[in-house]
């Protein structure tokens, strides 16, 4: 299987898909319309540069996506919390004031991002570690301390998908996030974008971002070991200076497991994508259909399969 380059997200009835810069997001709204949505990511800072260089660019591509996924899935979900509001009327008004409030979008943004990963900091990394202090009179061993640390802190991951995923609403989502799958197997197999080969297609994907964060946290205990085992505040603070290191590491084997057939990659990358049973499900074809519309707006497929098969 051959890599395409593009990457996508699930948003709210919809799906977004991502080529380099340019990236284009498709909603299908209550009343069967697909809308759309298309621009241009800088990312953090404005320069690519730091997101092209190996070991340097996992936490720089980490926060991009999140920043560009917490603004497309805030533009889905406007389409759906206010029903009884003219859309179209409304979609005017929210341009005539865009550049007026961009600031303040910004800030917004800035702020949903650090509370966001604050969240996901004292969730994963912050009580797992304190956890274990519970454990101290009979576990001396670092390789043990960091296992059991591990251990809880993908028990707190596997518990959390498992109850949004029985969400409605999140089950959607999910259903999506199979949709977008499903679309760039179909390309990278070198079938044609319609929607009978898009559900042939699996819906599980090395490049996943699920996998890229089970990835890390497998990561967390090794490198864990190698950390000051007290006092409790030491060790927080080294895990805090070390996951720029992790993230890194994760981000690199799972672009190399993207595109590569290598079978022990793929042996490595099994717990990803088994985890993608919880995070992806079977979509319809007017999902399907909606994927499909969110690749062609972005990517050429036809070109691309042209010139790779």
């Amino acid at each position: 299987m051959k890599y395409c380059g593009i990457g996508g997200q699930a948003l709210m009835e919809g799906v977004m898909m991502r080529n380099g810069r340019d990236y284009a997001c498709a909603v299908r709204k209550t009343d069967g319309e697909i809308v759309y949505k298309k621009g241009e990511h800088t990312g953090i800072g404005g320069s690519p540069r730091l997101r092209q260089i190996p070991f340097i660019r996992g936490p720089f591509v980490f926060l991009d996506s999140m920043k560009l996924g917490l603004t497309t899935l805030n533009w889905s979900s406007s389409f759906f919390m206010e029903e009884e509001e003219d859309k179209s009327e409304k979609a005017e008004e929210k341009e005539k004031t865009e550049k007026k409030s961009s600031a303040a979008d910004n800030a917004v943004m800035g702020a949903s991002i650090v509370f966001a990963f604050a969240l996901a900091i004292g969730l994963f990394l912050i009580l797992p570690t304190a956890l274990v202090r519970l454990f101290k009179t009979w576990i001396s061993s670092p390789v043990w301390i960091s296992l059991l640390e591990g251990v809880i802190r993908i028990g707190i991951f596997l518990l959390y998908l498992y109850l949004i995923s029985l969400m409605k609403e999140i089950k959607r989502v999910f259903m999506y996030h199979g949709a977008e799958h499903k679309c760039i197997n179909c390309i990278e197999a070198g079938l044609p974008l319609t929607v009978e080969n898009v559900r042939k297609s699996t819906r599980y994907h090395k490049r996943c971002g699920t996998s890229f964060i089970l990835f890390t946290l497998l990561v967390s205990i090794f490198v864990g070991i190698f950390l000051p085992k007290e006092p409790l505040l030491l060790r927080i603070g080294c895990k805090l200076l070390a996951l720029p290191v992790v993230m890194s590491l994760s981000y690199e084997f799972i672009r190399l497991a993207g595109s590569t057939d290598n079978k022990i990659i793929g042996a490595l990358s099994m717990p990803g994508l088994w985890l993608q049973r919880l995070t992806t499900r079977e979509p319809s074809d007017d999902m399907i259909e909606v994927g499909m519309a969110s690749v062609e707006a972005v990517f050429d497929w036809k070109d691309w399969e042209e010139k790779n098969f």
